[in-house]
């Protein structure tokens, strides 16, 4: 059993599966606990599926949007048309003056590279769990190993410390 309840502090709409099981049931805008039995039950089913589409059908018709919803058939419907709306990519770009093909091509390229690239942060952090004996030295090394410049590694070890993430004692560094 579903039942579509509203919460009569701030109008919130939501779904209480079996609402006769349990003895309160908290709204999940305003976070007000309810007690079950005390609750208006606006409609029950034992089909969730059903109580979901009774709940939009009554947020429509609060929104003042009722005869639009009624005109749809199923969600599957918005879907398609939100797919079949406005001009795809290709048009777009084309539109815009640009090479469609190009610019897929080196979003291709971009996401082939994406996969392994690292952000510079990312890479120190490494450095300092990888890092036998993680010195300055020795993360600064990996950091520049790994395509990061040796002052932008050495002012991430100092940032990275100054906000706590990072701790530093006797020339070694480790997470936190």
């Amino acid at each position: 059993m579903y039942a579509v309840v509203g919460c009569n502090r701030c109008g919130n709409l939501w779904l209480v599966r079996d609402p006769r099981s349990s003895e309160t049931a908290r709204c999940s805008r305003c976070e007000t606990t309810h007690r079950t039995a005390k609750l208006k039950r606006l409609f029950e089913s034992d089909d969730r599926e059903a109580a979901r589409e009774a709940r939009a059908a009554l947020l429509a018709e609060k929104r003042g949007d009722g005869e639009a919803f009624a005109d749809v058939g199923h969600v599957s419907e918005l879907e398609r048309a939100v797919e079949d709306a406005g001009i795809d990519d290709r048009e777009y770009l084309e539109a815009s003056g640009l090479d469609a093909d190009a610019v897929f091509d080196a979003g291709s390229r971009a996401e082939g590279s994406a996969g392994s690239t690292r952000s510079r942060e990312e890479v120190v952090r490494d450095g300092v769990d990888e890092a036998a004996e993680p010195t300055e030295e020795r993360i600064v090394a990996y950091a520049t190993d790994h395509g990061v410049p040796a002052e932008a590694a050495r002012d991430l070890l100092e940032k990275l410390t100054r906000r706590g993430e990072l701790s530093e004692s006797q020339g070694r560094y480790r997470t936190l």
